[in-house]
């Protein structure tokens, strides 16, 4: 039976999957994963992660990993649900080397994106904190917003306007009770 995750959880998998890893790649954390290392919550149910370039060696490792941390693993980031932002690896801040690879967060404009996207409690929680804890800018979020729209075409599971309202009404705030 597979466990929450937790900080110590994640490093472990993180060890582990350098351990296997044969060649140099990035490893990139995103919605849970990124929201318990970066310290506002305290575990997550899945590691989600993006592996660039794909590695056969560490997408084999990865299902040996699930079952002897028992930690839910998933291949999952923004870009499969919204457009890819430009520079999001750039934006994607450093967590550590180790081995041949490099584990960073998935750029947080992004996963902030696709989490208002989403519209789940705990989504909108995760980009709360983002903003709170100034990982994002309010201005830079709409404006990444805007960026993608036009392509939103491609991704017909989104309604653009529907998502255009959610980061509209996140930015505005809770709104006022009178």
């Amino acid at each position: 039976m597979r466990r929450i995750a937790d900080a110590a959880r994640i490093r472990a998998f993180m060890s582990a999957l350098a351990g296997a890893a044969e060649e140099e790649a990035r490893i990139y954390f995103t919605g849970g994963a990124t929201a318990v290392l970066m310290g506002w919550r305290g575990t997550t149910i899945d590691v989600d992660i993006k592996v660039v370039p794909e590695r056969d060696a560490l997408l084999r490792e990865i299902p040996k990993l699930k079952d002897s941390l028992r930690i839910n693993v998933e291949l999952a980031s923004p870009d499969l649900f919204i457009p890819a932002l430009d520079g999001w690896e750039e934006r994607s801040p450093f967590i550590a080397r180790e081995g041949r690879l490099s584990f960073h967060h998935y750029d947080l404009y992004a996963q902030a994106l696709a989490k208002l996207e989403r519209g789940h409690q705990q989504d909108l929680e995760d980009a709360r904190q983002m903003l709170s804890r100034g990982l994002i800018e309010p201005g830079a979020l709409m404006r990444r917003y805007e960026s993608i729209e036009p392509r939103l075409y491609r991704y017909p599971a989104v309604d653009p306007a529907a998502f255009r309202r959610s980061v509209e009404e996140f930015l505005r705030g809770p709104s006022d009770s009178k």
